[in-house]
């Protein structure tokens, strides 16, 4: 892609090829894309990038100054999404939504959308200052919410721990969370109402030497989120442990816990556990939804021939049923 970028790029006098040299250069110092490197050296704005990129590829440009997006075509894309892959929702028209991106060769991006959103994704471009712009102008700004700028907005679902916070897990143990204790609060509950948003069957939050991995299953796969600093990563387990009343003192052992609450009018179980790794503990959290489980035998989908066949035998005094099928699968 930089091969054809730079070269069309000097075709259309965007820029020399010395200057193609200085970016590729400081593309490859910095492990950044070209595209970046030549708007950071000042060879050329955000705006004659994108728009030869668009030319080459094939995509269609969009200006998204003083450009109103529709509130419903916005609430379509978590500002979660948006924020993490720098993409703004622009219209929506017979089930398939366009977004805009900067870079038309972001094909895991594209990808990951479509699956996360669960609908056809056709893709536009624009100035990644544009769409971040727009980002801050349709979801709200975040500055000041968060500790090290780590709280983008997970999601605006409104979650309820009452059931499961007594006084006794929410009194002096709770102080021992640090980190400027309610933006690590709102973090963790964030996290959670996003999980819950995207329809996760579990979280993890995985210690490395250097960062905190957090990821979602979806649908049997695992989707990463966004990482908060490493440091963080105590407060993060302190609070969880908090909510799901373990020991927040242990940290060499495994510990179980739960956690119940309640989300968008539904209530859920969290089954947590904790489990001690090389480089901190790392977490693990199953979402159960109680709704999922009220459910007769007439709404399994058996055929009427093999629902007679059942309930003659579950009538016998004796026999056993298996039941099998992966982890997830509703058993």
């Amino acid at each position: 892609m930089a091969d054809r970028l730079g070269d069309f790029l000097i075709k259309k006098g965007v820029i020399g090829p010395e200057q193609l040299l200085e970016a590729e250069k400081l593309a490859t110092a910095k492990k950044i894309k070209l595209q970046d490197a030549i708007v950071q050296l000042g060879y050329a704005n955000g705006e004659a990038v994108t728009k030869a990129l668009a030319k080459l590829y094939g995509f269609e440009f969009y200006d998204l100054s003083n450009v109103p997006i529709p509130p419903a075509v916005v609430e379509l894309v978590p500002e979660s999404v948006a924020r993490e892959n720098a993409v703004i929702p622009f219209s929506e028209e017979g089930g398939t939504l366009k977004v805009l991106a900067s870079d038309p060769q972001d094909f895991e991006t594209f990808d990951k959308l479509q699956f996360i959103l669960n609908r056809k994704v056709e893709i536009g471009l624009a100035t990644k200052e544009s769409i971040l712009e727009a980002i801050n102008r349709n979801y709200g700004q975040t500055e000041g919410e968060s500790a090290d700028s780590m709280l983008q907005e997970f999601t605006d679902t409104a979650i309820d721990f009452t059931e499961t916070e007594g006084d006794d897990a929410s009194g002096g143990d709770d102080e021992q969370v640090d980190e400027t204790s309610a933006p690590v609060v709102r973090l963790v509950q964030m996290m959670i109402g996003e999980a819950v948003q995207l329809r996760a069957s579990d979280i993890h939050v995985e210690p490395f030497d250097d960062r905190v991995r957090i990821r979602y299953r979806i649908d049997g796969v695992l989707i990463e989120r966004d990482s908060p600093p490493r440091r963080l990563l105590g407060a993060i387990l302190s609070r969880i442990k908090i909510l799901a009343r373990m020991d927040i003192a242990e940290r060499r052992r495994t510990q179980d816990g739960r956690i119940k609450i309640t989300a968008g009018g539904k209530e859920l179980d969290l089954r947590v556990s904790m489990l001690p790794t090389n480089h901190g503990q790392s977490c693990v959290m199953r979402l159960l939804d109680k709704d999922n489980i009220k459910i007769g035998v007439r709404q399994l989908g058996l055929s009427e021939r093999d629902f007679k066949a059942f309930r003659n035998l579950i009538r016998r005094p004796n026999g056993i049923f298996l039941v099998t099928g992966p982890t997830g699968s509703g058993k």
